[in-house]
């Protein structure tokens, strides 16, 4: 009698599918390794494109939103927050009109390669499609096209003294964001974007400048003669009038580049304190008083000019000069720079978003074949995602020299990962796909959620006083947020109980009974996450702001998880609901929790206001109202039910196991 063939749980294979190929065996490892090796690709040191050392430059560390970052963050986080991605199509006529084959074909700039360009080519720059526009009626302000999004600064400058007016008079009248109209919040985005850009023009030289380096050796012979000039007219002694007014005009030029020039890129000579950085402009102004040119002021000017006048031999020299002298003293800094560009390439998020979807797709397809090799590919590819994932956070904990969350950027991709372990877990237990799909979906949703978030800007900028405490990083947010992940991970499988049972046959007797109880068990997790959390939290309160606890919005947030979590197990516990009822109240959860991590901070109140933007708002309403839809879908009497009518069929999950009609509810 041939021996039955039993998976690693010792059950049986599903009925009907007999013994598993050779090929079935084999895919699951086959579809890892490819997804392993894509991934591993983007871990090779990135070669220039071009002959200009480009990629050395990028890592030349600069100061920025208070932390040390590479020009490649710089010129990244600049394109996200311009143009919602990080390249640019290098292409005359706008992206709009160009055809599919066009867009395949138009040379692709990286953001480096864009920001080298904006600092040394401005005129070209100009003519580059970078900035989106989405509210019609400022593009309607602009005199612009309404069937377009992406517009050139050429396009944008002929009417921008209109937007500039707008964005004088809502900064005069004081209007907050959180009150702001659509066109408010356009017009103030637009000028942001618009305001960055110039002062990003400005940033290694003068605009309009070419041969800055020999401007700025011309200007030092006249500098001690102005100063002569200067004493001279102090003293209300003869002075040279010419010499004077030359010393005054490169102190106008200097203090107009200090006021303008965006990243803080020479470093200080002595000590490394962040506010004894300078931009080029306060360089070249302290240069006045007759003590020399700093040397990284005059190298950037080489480096700006060999750029601007396609010189790749000069350019490559003056760049590796650069990295030489700050290898003599800021050793720490430039390794930095190099670190952070290595995780800019490696964008270690991006690529998990995509294995989680493949795991997702795979997922999805074991419950239509329930082969059980699908399942196992999804189980093997989630593993993968975790390994990146987890990879990611580790190094910008290094990066950053933080626990994983300090703002809602970090929140969104730790709430995922503890999403995503959970989901293994479960997978691990009962073998059935569910788990599986549930950590692939809540990976990809935060992931994506996390994306979005990063194109207001730097994601790893400086903490609020209150917020830099390593202790309390650790302890409350990363508890509490853990608590988030579970009570999400609990709404997905409440979710996916509801789907497959209103819509499909699949929802076997010994599915749902499975998935009641991992939605107890995972409550559970959460209740005392989330308890702790809010424990931790009062306790960190009461030693920074003198008080345990005082209603503010965000504690009321953490404290309706708590209530809610003891409602679903005194339901649960006292007989009061049963698994339909269960997972309604697990639905429920999640438009709770997401109120908690997102709602509260659009009310624009309270001391957790920071950090937050209102821009999520219709998302998180549109969410509310899907998870209203999945309630009142679970709430249906069970004649509505596909997987609970008389007749239907029984199907076998992955564990072997023949399925029987649930109870009722």
């Amino acid at each position: 009698m041939k021996k039955k063939e039993t998976r690693a749980n010792g059950t049986p294979l599903a009925a009907g599918t007999g013994r598993e190929k050779r090929w079935q065996r084999w895919m699951p490892w086959v579809v890892t390794a490819i997804m392993a090796i894509w991934i591993a690709s983007g871990l090779h040191t990135t070669r220039n494109r071009t002959e200009y050392k480009i990629e050395e430059f990028s890592q030349i560390p600069v100061l920025l939103e208070g932390r040390v970052q590479p020009w490649d963050s710089v010129a990244k986080n600049a394109l996200l927050t311009f143009r919602g991605k990080a390249s640019v199509i290098a292409s005359e006529k706008p992206i709009e009109e160009l055809s599919f084959s066009e867009k395949r074909k138009a040379p692709k700039m990286t953001a480096m390669e864009w920001l080298l360009e904006v600092m040394t080519r401005p005129d070209l720059a100009d003519t580059r499609y970078i900035f989106r526009i989405d509210n019609q009626e400022v593009l309607g302000l602009l005199g612009l096209p309404i069937d377009r999004k992406y517009f050139s600064f050429n396009e944008i400058r002929e009417n921008y003294d209109k937007v500039q007016q707008q964005a004088d008079w809502i900064r005069k009248e004081e209007i907050d964001p959180q009150v702001q109209t659509p066109v408010q919040k356009g017009v103030m985005k637009l000028h942001f974007a618009v305001n960055t850009y110039f002062r990003l023009k400005n940033s290694l030289r003068i605009e309009s400048a070419t041969n800055f380096a020999g401007r700025i050796q011309e200007a030092q012979a006249k500098i001690a003669p102005g100063l002569a000039a200067l004493q001279q007219a102090d003293s209300k002694e003869a002075h040279n009038t010419e010499d004077l007014q030359t010393l005054i005009q490169l102190f106008r030029e200097y203090s107009m580049l200090e006021e303008v020039a965006y990243p803080l890129i020479i470093p200080p000579k002595t000590g490394k304190a962040r506010e004894d950085w300078l931009n080029i402009g306060a360089a070249l102004k302290e240069s006045l008083r007759g003590g020399g040119v700093a040397a990284p002021a005059m190298l950037y000017a080489r480096i700006a000019d060999a750029y601007g006048s396609k010189s790749p031999g000069e350019f490559n020299k003056a760049v590796d000069e650069y990295r030489s002298f700050l290898a003599a003293t800021f050793t720490p800094e430039l390794r930095k720079g190099a670190q952070e560009n290595f995780f800019n390439h490696y964008a270690p998020f991006i690529k998990s978003i995509a294995v989680y979807l493949l795991a997702f797709l795979f997922g999805c397809a074991f419950w239509v074949n329930w082969a059980p090799w699908t399942r196992r590919t999804t189980y093997y590819l989630l593993l993968l995602a975790l390994v990146v994932h987890t990879s990611g956070l580790i190094f910008r904990m290094y990066l950053e020299g933080r626990p994983p969350v300090t703002n809602l950027y970090s929140s969104a991709i730790f709430v995922g990962w503890g999403a995503v372990i959970l989901g293994i877990i479960l997978e691990r237990v009962w073998k059935d796909g569910i788990g599986g799909v549930t950590a692939a979906a809540v990976g990809v949703a935060t992931l994506i959620i996390a994306h979005n978030l990063s194109l207001g800007g730097d994601t790893m900028i400086m903490l609020r006083a209150v917020l830099d405490t390593n202790f309390w990083l650790a302890t409350h947010v990363v508890v509490i947020t853990l608590g988030y992940s579970a009570m999400f991970v609990a709404g997905f499988l409440a979710i996916v109980y509801v789907v497959r049972g209103f819509f499909t046959k699949t929802l076997a007797g010994n599915t749902a009974k499975a998935l009641a109880r991992m939605v107890y068990g995972i409550v559970c997790f959460g209740t005392l996450f989330s308890f702790v959390g809010t424990v931790l939290g009062g306790i960190w309160a009461d030693q920074s702001w003198g008080r345990f606890w005082g209603w503010d919005p965000k504690e009321n947030g953490a404290l309706l998880i708590v209530i809610w979590c003891a409602v679903m197990l005194h339901a649960r516990w006292g007989g009061l609901v049963r698994e339909r009822g269960l997972m309604a109240l697990a639905i429920f959860g999640n438009i709770i929790t997401a109120f908690s991590w997102f709602g509260v901070n659009m009310l624009g109140v309270g001391l957790h206001s920071y950090g937050f933007m209102d821009a999520a708002f219709k998302w998180l309403m549109a969410f509310n109202a899907t998870q209203a839809l999945l309630i009142g879908l679970a709430m249906m009497p069970l004649r509505y039910w596909k997987s609970f009518k008389e007749g239907a069929a029984k199907p076998v999950d992955d564990s072997g196991l023949a399925g029987a009609k649930p109870a009722a509810a």
